[in-house]
């Protein structure tokens, strides 16, 4: 089953951390990405550019403005999407996550979302 894993964080504590430590966690994030490739349990790794557009319906009418939906500190900064055989494994992986070890907020949390398999099957 496949997994998606949103990586949440802060834009205000990620712009705090000195170039060589963001470098680190950096390098960290692609060895971790690297061996879930090697692994055969990667599908699909993206960071977020912090340009979000929402899309909603108001009124009967189409509304376009800047997201994301919420007022919040935190926001996805980026995700990955495993494919594994379990969610044991996926609470794994996501546990095994490189920033949540960098404290100071840096690794913000990761959500684990199954995702629904084409046609709704899964349910």
């Amino acid at each position: 089953m496949k997994y998606l894993m949103m990586i949440y964080g802060n834009e205000e504590v990620w712009n705090s951390v000195d170039a060589d430590r963001f470098a680190e966690l950096v390098a960290e994030v692609d060895s971790f990405h690297a061996a879930l490739l090697e692994s055969g349990e990667l599908v699909d790794s993206r960071g977020l550019v912090d340009r979000p557009r929402s899309v909603r319906f108001a009124g009967g009418a189409p509304v376009i403005t800047d997201g994301p939906y919420l007022e919040a500190k935190e926001h996805v900064g980026s995700y990955f999407v495993v494919d594994v055989e379990s969610q044991e494994r996926a609470e794994e992986i996501a546990l095994s996550y490189p920033a949540l070890r960098h404290g100071r907020g840096l690794g913000g949390g990761v959500e684990v979302w199954p995702l629904m398999d084409q046609g709704g099957d899964d349910r």
